[in-house]
């Protein structure tokens, strides 16, 4: 009995009780429906006008034709709902329709199959889950000598471009948000964003820098994801993410980074003048879902953006079969259609292969390098042993040794052992008179992976005990485990390589002196710690960090590989020095600061969101794609030494080791602000393009492309790897194939030098082997791969073309040969 009537509490909590109806639990679904969204209406409709653009043009969303279109799309969004449902037994989240027709619904599995059988719905997708993609970098990509100048300096560097961060939101106080009276920020006439207004103080979010401020949520509320208490019901930031990329991207010039009375630097976004539009879609504790931010990105191209910035990527493949082919990647594609340059984090599942979170050519997939800069630190032991590791900290006295103290040496009693003390987060659990002008010795654990534990914390707990400094041992690691340099007010070091905590670890033991029961009678051991603060610079950089996404790129859930390489850049995503919000608890660390520094492709993707607006203010004419060839073609694949670019990776033995970098790391290359605003060559495509990229991809269903595109495959390409794109590749070569590019010339009148070359398994042949092209003029480019061995493995090759006044244009070539 007792289980029967378990069975029966389970089932009704899991159904949801409509006046005389049971449905199953909700879930949200994003549906497309018959009929074309705002950006690719060419009219039929009686009634209403056409409002579709051409591939590059912007679209006038005040007009009466678009306002009077959006209008009727929504009505029809309702009216489906309204003849397929009872009233009350659903919830419309959102109307989609100027990047795609649809709409966002709360709704039982019952109710979506009944939507999927309707006449008229075109796909019907469960919702799923995105997450976050977790100054120095202008001086090491040479922006204020060679490129800021040519823009009218760092003030005026990015001047009225907007870049759209759909992101965890912003805190708007952050003097890198500022407006000043010294330069004050005006009106912008093309965009017209929203600004929401803070509930406590009734102040607006934007001040003329921040110039549009909203946030999404209906998704997130509608799962019970969304506490209002942590996530805030407004732009604010509540996690510090969202400020971090937009201060990257588009933070003001010359910002001092001050932490615990020491300055690192001063700190600037790519494009300091540039505009920032806030769409905050991404919450701490759980991410965010597609509806919410394809509302966004619906909201930001609505609003006149010019740059997107998407540091957020899905927490998987989508379950689409084709990633190209998902409400996500189509709203993009639209979003491109009209003018919008699209940049994505790769994703962080490095450095394994097909771990990329961003698949379409649409999109320029941003992998993350390590720069120049590096912080160490080191204790030196009084055996003469000096035990290296990592600490923004200063130094203890110099030429004085410390006494080591470890914490579970130093409790108050045995009963606060269940409080992990050794991970030093409480002060209360330990003997202050035993700590006072020590060194305190603290353990890694696995509460600081989760992070339940913080570096920060050790150095307060450390602190208000009056210890003279503490040292962080990790005694075991699993591969993979990153550890950032934290900024702390005490000295302070944190031993990361395991060998060498074990070296402490002995030396604390032979040092020790302990009575029968193993209590402590005298601690022996003494060391000091080194200074921190100081970076390194290192020659060897930039180097692809082990967290950044690896190609191959994928075309569908079956991970089979795609003939488009992704990444397609590389841009610096370590330790990144940038605004924070005070009010972020996403990295205990940082909590309450105004600065943090953050490692992740979420921080190499507004590099380029940031590069691409200067290029942007330099070219205003040009299209999304030319932005991208522009980047991609002036990248360099050899580091500052002039050596070839190296790739972090873990071995079998944990170690950091370090590997010869392929386009699978880095795409075309590091990203070279100066060339990318002068490329000389470029490779332009448009909305019918990745058209007939996606006809011409095999295995991607035809009736799920028309939900998708609107539009029949009159276009093809004849194989995917034609599409105009700054790179080729060929995922399954056999015998030979002959891949077409078209370049066009942006400069002068020019002379270029084809050459190609590849790796032995694989022929190449680029021609004409060289061609002079007018300015403004286009010219057709082939190049013949022939397998000339199999050897199960990717080949990977370039084209270059050098011109007679000096521009250098490059592509990678990546193929696969196979056997007939």
């Amino acid at each position: 009995m007792k289980m029967k009537m378990k069975m029966m509490e389970i089932m009704f909590t899991n159904l949801i009780i409509f006046g005389f109806f049971i449905i199953g639990k909700s879930e949200i679904y994003i549906v497309t429906i018959e009929g074309e969204p705002v950006t690719s209406y060419r009219g039929g409709v009686s009634g209403f006008d056409a409002t579709a653009v051409e591939s590059g043009e912007k679209l006038d969303v005040t007009s009466d034709s678009v306002s009077s279109y959006s209008q009727h799309l929504e009505l029809k969004h309702d009216t489906l709902l309204e003849t397929l449902f009872d009233e009350g037994t659903y919830t419309k989240l959102y109307s989609y329709q100027h990047l795609i027709n649809g709409f966002a619904v709360d709704i039982s599995t019952e109710q979506a199959k009944t939507l999927r059988r309707a006449n008229g719905v075109k796909s019907v997708d469960k919702d799923w889950k995105v997450k976050k993609l977790t100054t120095h970098t202008p001086q090491f990509l040479g922006l204020p000598t060679g490129v800021w100048p040519t823009g009218g300096g760092f003030d005026r560097a990015g001047e009225d471009i907007v870049i759209g961060f759909i992101d965890s939101g912003i805190f708007p106080h952050h003097p890198s948000f500022g407006n000043y009276d010294t330069e004050p920020y005006g009106p912008i006439p093309k965009f017209i964003g929203k600004c929401e207004v803070h509930s406590d103080t009734k102040k607006s979010f934007c001040n003329g820098k921040i110039v549009g401020a909203q946030h999404f949520a209906k998704a997130a509320i509608a799962a019970g994801a969304f506490n209002p208490l942590v996530d805030y019901a407004s732009p604010m930031d509540g996690d510090g993410h969202g400020s971090h990329t937009a201060a990257i991207a588009a933070g003001n010039n010359g910002i001092p980074v001050r932490m615990h009375g020491y300055e690192f630097g001063k700190a600037s976004g790519m494009a300091p003048r540039a505009r920032i539009a806030v769409y905050k879609a991404i919450y701490r504790l759980f991410g965010g879902f597609v509806a919410d931010v394809v509302a966004a990105i619906e909201q930001a191209f609505h609003d006149g953006v010019d740059i997107l910035n998407l540091s957020v990527g899905p927490n998987s493949p989508p379950t689409t079969r084709a990633t190209f082919l998902n409400p996500f990647d189509a709203t993009l594609l639209s979003a491109v259609k009209a003018g919008v340059f699209v940049a994505q984090a790769a994703g962080n599942g490095g450095p394994f292969a097909k771990s990329l979170l961003s698949y379409s050519p649409w999109i320029v997939t941003v992998a993350a390098a390590v720069d120049d800069r590096r912080y160490k630190n080191h204790l030196t032991l009084s055996n003469g042993k000096i035990l290296a590791g990592i600490g923004l900290s200063p130094s203890t006295r110099l030429n004085q040794k410390y006494t080591l103290v470890a914490a579970n040496d130093v409790v108050l009693d045995s009963s606060v052992m269940k409080f992990s003390p050794t991970d030093c987060q409480r002060p209360e659990v330990l003997n202050k008179n035993l700590i006072k002008g020590n060194i305190l010795l603290c353990g890694y654990s696995f509460n600081f992976v989760i992070g339940t534990a913080s570096v920060k914390k050790v150095a307060e707990t450390a602190k208000s005990l009056g210890a003279a400094g503490f040292v962080l041992a990790v005694e075991s690691v699993s591969p993979g485990t990153k550890f950032d340099p934290v900024p702390v007010s005490i000295p302070g070091i944190l031993i990361t390589d395991v060998n060498k905590s074990m070296e402490l670890i002995d030396y604390y033991k032979a040092g020790t002196l302990r009575d029968w029961t193993g209590r402590v009678k005298s601690f022996k051991a003494t060391g000091s710690i080194g200074n921190g603060l100081e970076p390194i610079l290192h020659k060897s950089a930039p180097v692809v960090a082990w967290f950044s996404a690896r190609g191959p790129n994928i075309k569908d859930y079956s991970f089979r590989d795609a003939d488009l390489l992704k990444p397609d850049i590389l841009a610096p995503g370590a330790l990144i020095w940038a605004s924070w919000s005070p009010n972020g608890t996403d990295e205990a660390n940082y909590i309450g600061e105004n600065f943090a520094m953050m490692s992740g492709t979420s921080m190499a993707a507004p590099h380029i969101s940031g590069i691409a607006a200067l290029i942007k203010q330099k070219h205003p004419r040009w299209s999304p794609a030319a932005i991208k060839s522009a980047l991609m073609t002036t990248s360099n694949t050899l580091d500052r030494a002039k050596k070839p670019i190296l790739a972090e990776r873990y071995s079998e033995s944990e170690t950091m080791t370090f590997v010869s970098a392929t386009p699978f790391d880095y795409g075309s290359g590091h990203v070279n602000p100066r060339a990318a605003l002068d490329p000389g060559l470029i490779f332009d495509a448009g909305y019918q393009d990745y058209l007939g990229f996606l006809c011409t991809t095999p295995g991607i269903d035809y009736h799920e492309l028309i939900n998708y595109i609107h539009h029949p495959c009159n276009y093809t390409l004849g194989h995917p790897y034609n599409l105009n794109t700054p790179s080729i590749t060929v995922s399954h070569l056999v015998r030979s194939q002959t891949v077409t590019r078209t370049v066009t010339n942006v400069d002068e009148t020019e002379t270029y030098k084809i050459t190609a070359k590849m790796a032995p398994a694989i022929a190449i042949e680029a021609n004409p082997s060289k061609m002079t092209i007018k300015a403004g003029a286009s010219r057709k480019l082939t190049v013949t791969l022939t397998v000339r061995s199999v050897t199960n493995s990717y080949s990977f090759g370039e084209v270059l073309l050098k011109g007679n006044r000096g521009h250098k244009v490059r592509i990678p070539v990546v193929a696969m040969g196979y056997k007939r």
